[in-house]
């Protein structure tokens, strides 16, 4: 195969050559297009001019029938030596996938097929590798995300994908911002990674001689702008965890926060709900969705319920009152692997997150989460050991993770120095106690509530399509 891609390369490369020396500027720096393919498709009867991929090529003799592709469609053209003159011998050397402009009347074949009657042409980029067969495609699924350029090429359905995705971050961005956020931009490079439990990724910046990390998440430096003055932020964030690659999660990945002054997590939770309920209709003109194998309607109201009542409800065990060695035993009898010397309300977490997700079909608010795994959330005003955290549901999916934020200072240090000392297997998923954060704090941040969403889980949420490599144009792979 690779000696018989040489040869073609081989082929393509004397045509090149060929072109140069008959005085054609083989990639020219413009074309004066004056339709797209879809438009001129619309105009019988005038003169367009168009610019694009060649698809496909019929040569009959004295006349060459061939398909133009651009972004919007494909449409075929018509070449005539009678009209072409000696320009037509220059059709020798164009092949599939080279850049094509052309410029003609749009007629109607006998057979009925609208059509571009060439006048002119110009080579745009000649290729010098073949397009793999349209035909077989591109079916290797790691091949399709190292060659994302081709997959795109040859599989619609891919393209399509990535324009929902598109289309969910502007109308989210929309959304937010009639409803008053701001959206800022906060620091990548962060001399203490925090916001979120996760390994990070190390680097050093040599003007300054320090080391920095590339950021988990933006959370901590949105509230500094709290603090600051604004009450509505948020941010579309590029985020990095140096953690395992799996069908939901890349160690490169988008993340959207959102904070609001003067409010709790049930505001977030209404904002959120109301921004999914928006997005469905958007992309779907509906609220009625397949999510995995389930039709669901997310526009009716989600169901609260807090994580107590829902353990309670299906595995028949209240863990507010279980000892630390019943969950123990809990999870050694139903095979839930444990690392380690973990805290009371890890265990409740780790049996949740093992048990529960999967039978929540239907929209769902999960309320109320142990305090040992929420460290910046604000204490339940009357559930020790219990914070005001929240997770959307669907289709037994997770689809968010917001909270009250904690406000104290003084609670928060205590929070990130026990959250350092109860790290089990690496320290560096811990959040550390950065100092800067805590003194921004001591001038006084108002009540606040938050919540941060996945751009990649949203869009195979929207798309249902779940396998986060399908969602990221160039997801992060191994060297071959």
């Amino acid at each position: 195969m690779a000696k018989r891609l040489d040869n073609l390369r081989e082929v393509r490369l004397a045509k090149l050559q060929k072109a140069q020396a008959r005085g054609i500027n083989p990639y020219p720096a413009s074309y004066n297009k004056t339709h797209t393919v879809l438009d001129a498709r619309e105009v019988l009867g005038e003169i367009v001019s168009v610019a694009g991929r060649v698809w496909g090529w019929r040569e009959h003799g004295a006349f060459v029938f061939a398909d133009i592709r651009d972004e919007t469609g494909q449409m075929q053209l018509w070449f005539q030596k009678g009209v072409l003159g000696e320009d037509f011998e220059t059709l020798e050397l164009f092949d599939i996938g080279d850049f094509i402009g052309v410029k003609g009347e749009v007629v109607k074949t006998q057979a009925g097929e609208v059509t571009i009657n060439v006048s002119t042409f110009a080579l745009l980029a000649k290729g010098l590798r073949p397009l793999p067969s349209s035909w077989y495609g591109l079916k290797d699924v790691e091949e399709r995300y190292r060659k994302r350029y081709l997959d795109l090429l040859l599989n619609p359905e891919v393209r399509e994908r990535f324009n929902v995705r598109t289309k969910l971050v502007r109308e989210t961005r929309r959304y937010l911002d009639n409803l008053g956020y701001w959206e800022v931009e906060t620091p990548v490079l962060q001399p203490l990674y925090g916001g979120a439990n996760a390994k990070p990724f190390k680097t050093h910046v040599n003007v300054l001689d320090e080391d920095f990390y590339l950021r988990i998440a933006p959370e901590l430096y949105l509230k500094r702008l709290i603090v600051g003055g604004y009450e509505k932020v948020y941010e579309i964030a590029k985020d990095f965890r140096n953690e395992g690659m799996d069908l939901t999660h890349n160690p490169e990945f988008t993340m959207i926060e959102y904070y609001e002054a003067y409010v709790d997590y049930r505001r977030m939770m209404q904002v959120t709900e109301g921004l999914f309920k928006q997005l469905a209709k958007v992309i779907f003109d509906d609220t009625k969705m397949q999510v995995g194998e389930h039709m669901v309607d997310i526009g009716k109201e989600w169901r609260k319920i807090t994580m107590v009542e829902l353990m309670k409800e299906q595995l028949g065990i209240d863990v507010e009152s279980a000892t630390e060695e019943e969950l123990v035993e809990y999870c050694r009898k139903e095979e839930i692997a444990l690392l380690g010397g973990e805290t009371r309300g890890q265990l409740i977490f780790v049996i949740f997150e093992h048990k529960i997700p999967g039978s929540l079909i239907e929209p769902t608010w999960v309320l109320d989460y142990p305090k040992d795994v929420s460290p910046l959330a604000k204490d339940h005003p009357v559930k020790e050991g219990w914070v005001e955290r929240f997770e959307g549901y669907i289709g037994g999916k997770e689809i968010c993770d917001g909270w009250s934020e904690l406000t104290n200072p003084i609670e928060q240090r205590a929070r990130f120095e026990r959250d350092v000392k109860a790290a089990r297997k690496d320290r560096e998923e811990a959040q550390y106690t950065d100092e800067d954060f805590l003194e921004a704090m001591e001038y006084g941040m108002p009540p606040l509530g938050g919540i941060g969403i996945g751009i990649d889980r949203l869009s195979m949420f929207y798309t249902n399509t779940w396998s986060v490599k399908e969602l990221i144009l160039f997801p992060t792979m191994r060297k071959r």
